[in-house]
C-alpha cells in the first residue's frame, strides 16, 4: 500500500516550500528598499531618521549632563570633604606632637591647657579616621593608609604616657621616650596621613576632571541632528519651492536651543568649577601645607631644648648639626624664605620670597579678606623667626632656663608668635573653604534642569519633525 511523502522529512515538498521562502528581515528590507523609490517612502524614511538624530542628541546629553552633575555633586560634597578631613588628620596629629613636647618642656606638672590640648588633638584624629573609615570607598591606598595610623596612633600614645611618667619623676630616660614617640609619628605615622591626604587630594581631581570635561558626544550628536534638518529643509524647499516647513523648523529650533543650553550651561559650570578649583581648593592645599609646617617647626624648636644636642645629623651639608634645628630652618624656608628675600605676601622686611607656601597662598587668595590673614602670618612669622634667633642665643650661652622661657613662656616667646600663626591660618583657611563652597554650588548650579530640559526638547523636536514631514506627505494622498 502506497503511503504519501510526509512533510517534516529532509527532501519533501513541504521542506522545498519552506526553503524557498525569503527570512521575514530580508523581505522588510526589500519592502523598505521598494519604498524608497516612491517619494512618500523617502519622506517616511527621513522623518524617522530625523526623529531618531533628534531623539539620540536629547539621551545623549541627558546622560552626559547627570554624568557632569554627579561629579561636581562629589566634589561638593564628598571628595573636597574627605580631602580636607585627611588635611585635619595630619594637622591633629602633627599638632598633637608639637603640644606634647610642649608639655614635656614645661617639666613635671605640665600646664593642664597644654593636656588638654594634646587629648583633644588624639580625640579629634581618632573621630575623623572613624569617619574617613566609613566614607572611604574604591580606594585600597587610602583604607589601608587608615588601617596603618589606626595601628600606629596606640604605640604613639603608649609612648608619651611612658614619657611623661619619666618625666614627673625627674628621670633622664623620659626624653628618650619622648624623642622615640616623636620618631615614631615623624617616620610612620604623618607620612601614612600624608598619603591618605595625597589618595584623596587624588580622588577629588579625579572628580573635577570628570566634571569639568565638555561633553563632546552630545554636542557632536545636537551638531549632527542641525545639520540633517537643516539638509531636510533645504531639500523640501527644492522640491516645493516652499521657503519654511513649519514641523521642522519647531525641531530646528527647539535642537538649537538644546545645543545651546547645553554648550552655554556647561561653560557656564565650568567655569565655577574652574574658580572653585584655583581660589578654593588650590588654596586650601597650599594653607594647609603652611599649616603643618608650621606645626612641625613649633614641634622641632621644642624637641631642639628636648634633645639638646643629642640628635644630630649625620650626612650631608649639613652634618653634625642639631637635626631638630636643621628641620625647623628648612620648614620656615618653606613658609616664608629667609628674611627680605624675594617679593611675595606682606611687606617690606616682612615679605614672604617668591615661590614659598605664603607667597602661593597669598596669590591663590582672590580678594582682601583672603590676603589680609596671609599677610598677618608672615608679620607674625618673621617676628618668630627673631623671637627663635634670641632662643637659640642664650641656649648656645648655656642659659638654658632663659632659653625654655623664650620658647614656652607667655608674652614675647615664640610659643605666642606660633599660636597668632596657627589662628590666622585657621582664619585664611575657613575664608578659602566658604569661597569654595560658593564657586563649586554656582558651577554645578549652572546644570540644573539641563538633563530634563534636554530630553523635553528632544522630544518636541522630534514630534515637529514627524508633524513636518507628514504634513508633506498629506499632499500625496
Amino acid at each position: 500500500m502506497a503511503h504519501p511523502p510526509t512533510t517534516g522529512a529532509a527532501g519533501s515538498p513541504a521542506a522545498g516550500a519552506l526553503s524557498g521562502r525569503r527570512p521575514a528581515w530580508r523581505e522588510g528590507v526589500e519592502r523598505a528598499r521598494a519604498a524608497a523609490t516612491t517619494e512618500p517612502g523617502r519622506l517616511r524614511l527621513i522623518g524617522a531618521v530625523l526623529a531618531a538624530l533628534v531623539v539620540a542628541f536629547g539621551a545623549v546629553t541627558a546622560w552626559q549632563v547627570s554624568d557632569r552633575r554627579t561629579a561636581a555633586d562629589a566634589v561638593v560634597e564628598h571628595s573636597q570633604p574627605l580631602s580636607a578631613a585627611a588635611a585635619d588628620i595630619y594637622r591633629s596629629l602633627a599638632d598633637a606632637d608639637t603640644t606634647a613636647a610642649s608639655a614635656f618642656l614645661a617639666g613635671g606638672q605640665e600646664p593642664a591647657e597644654v593636656r588638654r590640648r594634646y587629648e583633644a588633638d588624639i580625640d579629634r584624629a581618632s573621630r575623623l579616621l572613624v569617619r574617613a573609615a566609613a566614607t572611604t570607598d574604591g580606594s585600597a591606598t587610602a583604607r589601608e593608609e587608615i588601617r596603618r595610623i589606626n595601628e600606629l596612633l596606640p604605640v604613639y600614645t603608649g609612648l608619651i604616657e611612658s614619657a611623661r611618667a619619666n618625666n614627673r619623676q625627674g628621670l633622664p630616660l623620659g626624653s628618650a621616650y619622648l624623642r622615640y614617640a616623636n620618631d615614631t609619628m615623624r617616620g610612620r605615622l604623618l607620612p601614612a596621613a600624608g598619603r591618605l591626604y595625597q589618595a584623596e587630594t587624588a580622588r577629588l581631581g579625579e572628580d573635577y576632571g570628570e566634571a569639568k570635561s565638555w561633553p563632546w558626544a552630545a554636542i557632536g550628536t545636537g551638531a549632527l541632528a542641525l545639520a540633517a534638518l537643516g539638509w531636510a529643509q533645504r531639500r523640501d524647499f527644492l522640491r516645493t519651492n516652499r521657503v519654511f516647513n513649519r514641523g521642522l523648523l519647531a525641531s530646528t529650533a527647539a535642537s538649537a536651543v538644546a545645543l545651546l543650553w547645553l554648550v552655554a550651561g556647561h561653560g557656564l559650570a565650568r567655569a565655577g568649577l574652574d574658580d572653585s578649583d584655583r581660589h578654593g581648593a588650590q588654596s586650601l592645599h597650599v594653607l594647609n601645607e603652611a599649616r603643618i609646617d608650621s606645626l612641625r617647626a613649633r614641634g622641632d624648636e621644642n624637641l631642639t631644648l628636648v634633645a639638646r644636642g643629642a640628635v644630630v645629623v649625620d650626612k650631608g651639608e649639613d652634618k653634625g648639626k642639631d637635626a631638630y634645628e636643621v628641620s625647623y630652618a628648612e620648614r620656615m624656608a618653606d613658609l616664608v624664605g629667609e628674611p627680605g628675600a624675594g617679593a611675595g605676601a606682606g611687606t617690606g622686611a616682612d615679605r614672604a620670597a617668591s615661590g614659598s607656601l605664603l607667597a602661593r597662598a597669598r596669590d591663590l587668595a582672590d580678594d582682601a579678606e583672603g590676603r589680609a590673614p596671609v599677610d598677618e602670618a608672615v608679620t607674625r612669622l618673621r617676628e618668630w623667626q627673631e623671637r627663635h634667633k634670641a632662643a637659640r642665643a642664650a641656649d648656645d650661652a648655656g642659659n638654658y632656663k632663659d632659653a625654655r622661657a623664650r620658647v614656652i613662656g607667655g608674652e614675647g616667646s615664640t610659643g605666642e608668635s606660633f599660636d597668632e600663626v596657627d589662628k590666622l591660618l585657621a582664619k585664611a583657611l575657613a575664608h578659602e573653604q566658604r569661597e569654595f563652597a560658593r564657586a563649586a554650588d554656582d558651577g554645578r548650579g549652572a546644570l540644573t534642569g539641563l538633563a530634563v530640559g534636554a530630553g523635553v526638547l528632544a522630544a518636541l523636536g522630534a514630534v515637529a519633525a514627524l508633524l513636518g514631514m507628514g504634513r508633506r506627505l498629506a499632499e500625496y494622498r
